[in-house]
């Protein structure tokens, strides 16, 4: 019995890796472990944002968005080695898509420091639209 159960997630695996249409994006083996730390780090940071969003605590909530997430972090590997740095490696419509979110988070880092919990609340789902949009086009596994 356990054969048959395992030929048949091999056999999904394959299909699923043979209909995923996103680009490839073969990066350097550090550059893919560096962009892959930051990756969860910030699904990390958008928890966080969240819980402090939903809890009134807004104000909070973009402090975080700008000090993880906002353009303030933008270079912050400038000091690894080149072959650790994803942003090089990359395809320069993903790169955008990277800058964007940067960008979309500081956005809502202003939104927030208003202390307008609605504005804020509405501005919430601008933070992962660049997530997604990178995540539905690329991979780099």
């Amino acid at each position: 019995m356990k054969r048959p159960v395992f030929a048949l997630v091999v056999l999904f695996s394959l299909s699923v890796h043979a209909q995923d249409a996103r680009q490839l994006v073969k990066l350097p083996a550090p550059a893919e472990a560096t962009l892959r730390e930051e990756m969860r780090d910030n699904l990390v940071a958008l928890n966080e944002i969240l819980t402090l969003a939903v809890a009134g605590k807004v104000k909070e909530a973009g402090e975080v968005a700008e000090k993880k997430l906002g353009t303030s972090t933008m270079g912050r590997h400038r000091s690894k080695p080149l072959d650790a740095r994803p942003g090089p490696h990359m395809p320069a419509a993903m790169h955008e898509l990277a800058m964007q979110g940067h960008r979309t988070a500081t956005a809502f880092a202003v939104i927030a420091a208003t202390g307008d919990r609605e504005k804020t609340l509405a501005a919430l789902p601008t933070l992962n639209n660049a997530c997604v949009s990178c995540h539905l086009a690329y991979r780099v596994r």
